[in-house]
């Protein structure tokens, strides 16, 4: 089969699957494309990148101008998501007030452009990841908070997985990377690197287990039959472009959050939430004192595939660390990989051409020391504390969030991915407290049986 007729029946298939999804809501708010649009481009590449396919890879000075094209578009969803706020009357008082977390750890990165070497692109990159936020508001402020997450995710997965599987059998030329060193080709699929497909295939994989295990107690119905076939396909699909991509990290934290999700939906452990609300804690101080404490890191990265002297990675803590940028609020917000520090580093270390510290908590103290890194773990400590009041309630999104919590607290401790991307993302949709305004909202579509009084929300969160 040519690649022209792959690309029309892809197209086809898809426009025919998102028009009659069994798992299809009615009465979708048309606001969500544009939160679907921008998680498809934080996810996969920016606008010039698809353009060109040369854009991939950039110099350090392209690294700092950035490209128009970028900033347009990226400019006019974000305007979009405003005006969508705006419309709807969204209270950024109470917002405020309900995540004064979050506030604080964007404030300092805010406040950071001050000692910034590069203090206009300090402020470009932080009102652009600004962004993130708001259409994470954009979702979270449609009346049915619950059922746009899902929404959103679910057409995103199905644009993602199925463009990787085309594009990786049928367009190496823009699906393929080849290793600096070696020279062995790598599957990236519409992403810009091989971690980042694994990332689009573990967040995949964990949002259609967890919509699975949600809704196996209705399999009798024919809807959720179904639906569940829908998800069994797009999780076999998920899984061979995982096994493509040769994401090890990706690999063990599908397992972990999908071990999570079930954890949470056990009839067992549900009848002790005080453990299933400790777990996730529990296994990241038992990993914290086997890898650093009892000095294990190198046996546990061998027992899951990983190079166990982790020599790359060491090499680049080793560097990156012997810079030393001021420990207290470092460079300044997303401006450590820049001009002649960046240079300096692909000139010296010899790694290719990196921008990222492949430890995000690392990456955190070198944009913003050790202050922003402490504002990031109140952060989410406070993320914990939300999602775990939530596990009781009658809905059972919550479980989605505390295995994207899990795995986010491990994932960057190998790959970066705070401060911004498509994980991120998924992190706070789950746990960002939206005024009380909202859930009136979803009370007033809830179904009052006769003699009953409407419900009221007590608590000011997202009604997830």
């Amino acid at each position: 089969m040519s690649a022209s007729i792959a690309l029309f029946i892809w197209f086809v298939l898809l426009v025919g699957l998102l028009r009659f999804d069994p798992a299809k809501q009615r009465k979708t708010s048309t606001a969500l494309w544009v939160p679907l649009i921008w998680m498809f481009l934080v996810a996969t590449r920016l606008p010039a990148q698809w353009l060109d396919s040369s854009e991939v890879s950039q110099s350090a000075q392209a690294m700092e101008e950035g490209s128009p094209v970028d900033r347009t578009v990226l400019s006019f969803l974000i305007l979009l998501a405003v005006l969508i706020l705006i419309s709807r009357s969204f209270k950024w008082g109470a917002f405020v007030a309900h995540n004064w977390a979050l506030t604080s750890f964007l404030a300092f990165a805010l406040v950071s452009f001050v000692w910034s070497d590069f203090p206009l692109i300090t402020l470009k990159r932080w009102f652009r990841d600004f962004g993130n936020y708001l259409i994470v508001l954009v979702v979270l402020s449609d009346p049915r908070p619950q059922q746009a997450i899902a929404l959103v995710l679910r057409r995103l997965f199905y644009v993602l997985i199925t463009l990787s599987v085309l594009l990786i059998k049928y367009y190496p030329g823009i699906s393929r990377q080849y290793d600096v060193f070696s020279g062995a080709p790598m599957d990236v699929g519409p992403t810009t690197s091989k971690n980042m497909l694994g990332l689009v295939c573990l967040i995949s994989g964990v949002f259609f287990f967890w919509d699975t295990v949600t809704r196996w107690v209705n399999r009798r119905e024919r809807r959720t039959r179904r639906i569940i076939l829908v998800n069994v396909a797009f999780l076999a699909m998920t899984l061979w472009v995982l096994h493509v991509a040769r994401s090890t990290t990706s690999q063990v934290c599908l397992v972990l959050g999908c071990l999570v999700v079930a954890a949470a939906h056990n009839k067992v452990l549900r009848r002790r939430p005080s453990f299933m609300k400790a777990m996730p804690v529990i296994m990241v101080f038992s990993y914290l004192i086997l890898a650093l404490g009892l000095g294990l890191n190198g046996q546990i990265a061998g027992a899951v595939g990983k190079d166990p002297t982790l020599t790359d990675r060491t090499k680049i803590w080793e560097i990156l660390l012997s810079m030393h940028t001021n420990p207290l609020v470092g460079t300044g917000y997303q401006s450590f990989w820049l001009g002649s520090r960046l240079q300096w580093f692909w000139d010296t270390a010899g790694l290719g051409h990196l921008n990222e510290a492949h430890n995000g908590y690392l990456d955190v103290y070198l944009n913003l020391g050790l202050l922003g890194l402490l504002l990031l773990i109140g952060l989410l400590a406070s993320s914990y504390r939300t999602i775990c009041r939530r596990l009781g309630s009658p809905s059972n999104f919550a479980s989605h969030t505390l295995a994207v919590w899990t795995i986010i607290v491990f994932y960057n401790m190998t790959e970066a991915a705070f401060q911004g991307g498509l994980l991120w993302m998924l992190l706070l949709s789950g746990a960002i407290v939206v005024p009380a305004r909202f859930e009136d909202k979803v009370c007033e579509l809830l179904p009052v049986p006769p003699g009953h009084r409407r419900p009221r929300m007590i608590t000011p969160s997202a009604g997830l």
